[in-house]
Formats: structure tokens, sequence, C-alpha cells
């Protein structure tokens, strides 16, 4: 899919080459100038943390930011510098920072002892709450997103006694051997378009992982269809984004997820949603109730701990039956543990309400009909996707489909624009060709106002 400008606006190639080159060595410059507390810290923790980070995602270009605190909607870094934050902890951060419902929460189970490997009370009241949520009735807990799918790939296979999984090109479902395959491949590894090749994420993948994880395309029940017939009865099941969240935010097009659900059953297989960022973020009920489509199983995380570690998967009773009755142990030392679900019932009750997603989708609309004003004044190759509290520019003239249509992107504008709202004090995820911006239930109108207005300058700096 080629990027292009309107015809009216159209520069060069070696002219859009020039620009964006000078733009993003300005812009780290000032990036690099503004935080040196910063580089200090990062210089120092070389020689403690590998990589002088604490996960590797942190390792951004021009260099690592340190952060010292948040307050509502606002973030501090180590250099005292305010961000309106709308990286959110990859989604984590729906509550906003130090949120008075759950400070409480926490503060008031603090003291009561933190930690049993026994259940409290609080988490049958946040199970009852899930499941009438997102339409499944039994639930267990975990402790992160990564340890949710790989549950629900153990599942899978415990259920059906099969090996195979299916799961989609450009997906990431954490960092466990089974879905650590074509999670961001280059465009030499991933073979034709009707035929994906599975390509380890990195190194340390086993081959074998790779002939266990059978590859398809988001939004192609046909090429489901066709991996179910070419291994009959031998996958177990498919566990799928249902809004693709490590592309931007690609959205499923109508009757995808409910044609895969049919597919999968016509096989004797099972279908997991990785709700981890979506639940709750797109919507009350996550992507599941949006769009309609009941999945067997579906995996949460981020949002429902309210800011704490805490993971969930939920079930239909048949395939929690496994579990239930220990056909399948489903444990952990601090699944449920009191602080986290203490959190995550105060998320559910006081902070995800009716009256905070009307307030996020206000701002959403706010965001979305500025941000397209301004796409189209400046003749920007670009188009604003969004949905619930999460959102991204995604730098194409056409909708993106899938993880290929998603390759073809420059992402040289989604780090000059990543390095401008930086630079302008709003904090997005790093690495932003793939990310998305997080509304939270406590920005209001002048933080947008900010995004607005360092968009409308990244945007004159890179037009024309």
């Amino acid at each position: 899919m080629a990027v292009q400008l309107p015809k009216s606006t159209r520069a060069t190639s070696k002219e859009v080459d020039r620009r964006l080159d000078a733009v993003v060595a300005e812009q780290e410059e000032i990036f690099r100038c503004r935080q040196p507390r910063s580089r200090q810290l990062s210089e120092r923790a070389v020689r403690a943390l590998a990589g002088g980070v604490t996960s590797s995602w942190q390792i951004t270009r021009p260099q690592t930011v340190w952060i010292s605190h948040g307050i509502g909607s606002k973030i501090y870094d180590v250099d005292g510098t305010e961000y309106v934050d709308m990286h959110g902890g990859y989604g984590a951060g729906l509550a906003g920072h130090a949120h008075p419902a759950i400070v409480e929460a926490v503060r008031r189970r603090v003291a009561m002892g933190t930690h049993f490997a026994q259940p409290t009370e609080d988490a049958v009241i946040v199970a009852e709450e899930l499941g009438n949520r997102f339409d499944l009735p039994l639930w267990r807990f975990t402790n992160s997103g990564t340890e949710a799918t790989m549950d629900a790939v153990h599942l899978m296979r415990a259920i059906t006694g099969r090996d195979l999984i299916i799961k989609v090109e450009g997906c990431y479902h954490g960092h466990h051997d089974s879905v650590q395959v074509s999670v961001t491949p280059e465009a030499d590894d991933i073979g034709p378009a009707d035929r994906p090749v599975g390509a380890p994420a990195s190194t340390g993948i086993p081959e074998a992982i790779l002939s266990l994880t059978k590859i398809a395309s988001f939004n192609s029940v046909d090429s489901v269809r066709r991996l179910l017939e070419e291994n009959p009865g031998q996958v177990a099941g498919m566990i799928i984004e249902p809004i693709m969240m490590n592309a931007g935010i690609v959205l499923p097009v109508e009757g995808y997820l409910s044609g895969l659900k049919q597919v999968l059953h016509e096989h004797g297989a099972l279908l997991a949603f990785d709700e981890v960022k979506t639940g709750l973020t797109v919507g009350p009920g996550g992507a599941t109730v949006v769009f309609g489509t009941t999945p067997d199983i579906i995996c949460l995380a981020k949002a429902i701990g309210g800011g704490l570690v805490f993971g969930a998967v939920g079930g239909t009773r048949e395939v929690m039956s496994y579990v239930a009755n220990g056909i399948y142990n489903m444990v952990g030392t601090f699944n449920g543990n009191p602080l986290s679900v203490a959190a995550a019932r105060a998320m559910l009750e006081e902070v995800a309400t009716a009256e905070s997603y009307e307030r996020i989708a206000a701002l959403r609309a706010q965001i979305d009909r500025a941000l397209g004003d301004m796409i189209v004044e400046a003749g920007l190759p670009a188009h604003v996707v969004s949905i619930g509290a999460k959102g991204c520019v995604t730098f194409s003239t056409e909708p993106v489909r899938d993880y290929r249509d998603f390759l073809e992107i420059d992402d040289r504008y989604n780090h000059a624009h990543w390095l401008f709202q930086h630079n302008g004090g709003v904090f997005l995820p790093p690495w932003g060709k793939t990310e998305q911006w997080l509304v939270s239930v406590q920005h209001d109108s002048s933080d947008v106002d900010r995004l607005l207005a360092n968009f409308e300058r990244f945007a004159r700096a890179v037009a024309r």
C-alpha cells in the first residue's frame, strides 16, 4: 500500500526525507537537553540494570525517560518536567494517577496485611462484576497479561487434547514461548500474503515452538479456515486481539470476529480473546461487548487493576469446568493478591463508571475532530483511528486492515510526532508507530488542548 500526499501538496520523496530527518534531529536534541537528570540516571543504571532499564520497552530513542511521580492526569519526570500523561502505562492507566478511590482501597487493605496466598472477599466481588461486564460466568486471576494469555493457551490445549494454536501476524500476547511468533516480523521474514510464515519474535524461541504456532492474517477468516483444513483435528484454538493493538489500532471488519468463532467451533477448536489492552479501555465490557461476539475464553489485565499488577482469565462454564475440576491447574502464589483485588474492585465499582465513559467519549470526539481538520489542512498522509479511550494517528492515507498494511507506514512520522508531543509536555507511548494514546478518567479539555497544540506544531513542521 503506497502512502501518498494529496496531489496538490505532494512533495518529492527526497524532499520528504530531508524534512523528516531534519525535524527528528532537531527535536531529539531538544529532548536530550531538557532531561539531564534522566541522562545521569541512565548512565548510572547501566551498571546495575541490564540495558539500564527494567523492561526492554523502556529503551527509547534518544534516551530513556525516568519518572518521579504522577497525580491526576499528569506525570513528572526526574528533571521536574510536567507532562499530560497519555501514555497511560500502555493502557493500564485508565484511572489516571493516585485516583482517590484506588488510593483509599489500597490504603485500607494494606493495613490489614498484604499477602496470604488465600482468597479474600474482594475476589468474589471482582469476579462477579467481570462476569456482568464481559458476559462470561467464571473467572480466575493472574498477575499480568502474559500470565493470562499463557493460561488461555494451556487451557485450550488441555480441553481439546491438541497441540497447535493459531495466532495473528503482528499481534503481541505477552512473552511466553507459544505466542512469541510473528509479533513484529520484518518484511523479508513473513512470506506470501496468503500463507504467512511464522518468525521468532526474539532469540531464545525454540524451532519446535514455531511448528506449534500457526500464523493467520488479521481480518481474514479464510486464512484461519485454511489452517484448520490443513491441520485437521490438530488445532486447539486461536488467540487474537479482537482489535489489533500492536499496529496502532486496527479494527475488525464486520463479521470477522463472529466468523472466526463459527469456523473454529466447526473444527472443534476454541476462541480466546486477548483483551489485555482493550478490556475496559474501549468500553465497560471491552471489545467483546462493542462487537457482540463472546469468546470461549477472555484474557484481561492492565486497566482492570487500577494501576496495580493484576490480570484475569474468564470463560464459559464448560471451559472453566476444566479448571474447577482440576483437569487443568491454574496456579500462582500471588493470584488474587489482596492489594490487587482491592484496587480492581475500586476500579470496577467507582472508577470505570457510565459517567466516566461519557466524559471520555466527549474528549475523544474533541481529539478526533480537531486532529482530522489539522491533517486535512496540512495535507498529511494520515488519518485518526480511535475507539473508547484509545486513539492514534495512522500515517497512511488508506485504512490499515492488517499487519502488512502497517509495514508500509514510514515510522519517521510517528517518531517525529512523539518527539513534538514529548517536548511540548504530552507523554505518549514511545514506539509511536505501534502504540496508542489513552484518555484517562482524570483528563479534561485543557489536557486535550495541549495534545492538539503540539500536533499543530508538528504538522506545520513536516507538511508540504
